[in-house]
């Protein structure tokens, strides 16, 4: 697997601004690259995860779901959902949306480092980093294995609710046991921030042309970005769609990722009636990489289309 999906994309059929590619290094410049105005948004993968069907879907109809993966060409007892990092370049900074798991949470994940390092990424150059939310495979990269922060010359961001849930330290005592280590590492890490973050509420222009959107369920504060600027929006959309098959033609079965089950659902349905109407693009964190496509309606449910 290579650490950039350099020959699945074929968006540069768009045609990418010369301004905006003259940003980039050489290795930023392939079919995974999508222009948004004079902004360049690329993906970098830090591996995958590896997820038992018990933990991942337990209350779906499990013969409906055994089929629908079948369908899909998919394994039934493991998923193994791909961890895409967007990266968006503009004239002036370079923002990374979540920061991967780093080398202490699964095998399979932890790459970004390397694959950054293969695109020619340098940390340091890297200006803002804004969360989606405070779930391992998305925050615990933050630190490296010497305590010291990644993004020495970042500034950083979190939605208001989501940073209050992790920092709370009720939090460990009311999460389920398999999930404690969740809140310790993320109060852990977090930790690291206390004196530097930089908060915001659903709706704030978080930064020039990124506007949070509430889509908490999968966590009490998930946030995803709405990026203006391009002829049409794009969803950095995180964990609040992360399956793309069960995710667009079940919304309304409930993920055992969510903390909140039935949050996650309302969430899910109009953020795909959202983006069906507005025919913006999504990223999502875990879908088929580069994890790039757009939603369109398909009956009473939704399917996704992968761009290249």
């Amino acid at each position: 697997m290579a650490p950039l999906d350099l020959t699945r994309r074929t968006l540069l059929q768009t045609g990418i601004a010369a301004a905006a590619t003259a940003m980039l290094p050489m290795a930023l410049r392939p079919a995974n690259a999508f222009q948004i105005g004079d902004a360049v948004l690329t993906s970098v993968s830090d591996g995958n995860l590896v997820l038992p069907m018990s933990f991942s879907y337990p209350d779906a109809p499990q013969d409906e779901l055994m089929a629908l993966l079948v369908k899909n060409g998919l394994p039934t007892d493991t998923l193994m959902p791909d961890c895409n990092v967007p990266i968006l370049k503009t004239a002036d900074r370079l923002i990374m949306f979540d920061v991967g798991s780093g080398s202490n949470f699964m095998p399979s994940a932890g790459r970004l480092a390397d694959n950054m390092a293969e695109a020619g990424i340098d940390p340091a150059d890297v200006t803002d980093v804004v969360f989606t939310h405070g779930h391992p495979d998305h925050l615990w990269g933050l630190v490296d294995d010497f305590d010291e922060i990644v993004y020495p010359n970042a500034r950083f961001y979190m939605g208001r609710t989501e940073w209050d849930f992790w920092r709370d330290p009720a939090t460990v005592d009311a999460m389920p046991e398999e999930r404690k280590t969740f809140a310790v590492g993320a109060q852990n890490r977090l930790a690291f921030l206390e004196d530097m973050i930089n908060l915001f509420e659903p709706g704030a222009e978080v930064l020039p042309g990124v506007e949070a959107v509430d889509t908490s369920g999968h966590t009490p504060g998930h946030m995803s970005f709405m990026l203006h600027g391009g002829a049409d929006p794009m969803l950095i959309g995180g964990d609040a769609i992360s399956h793309f098959a069960v995710s667009f033609e079940h919304p309304s079965w409930p993920s055992g990722s969510d903390q909140d089950p039935e949050m996650g659902i309302a969430t899910r349905v109009k953020l795909l009636d959202r983006l069906a109407t507005d025919k913006a693009s999504l990223a999502a964190y875990h879908l088929p990489k580069p994890g790039e496509g757009r939603v369109e309606r398909d009956g009473a449910a939704y399917r996704f289309v992968a761009e290249g």
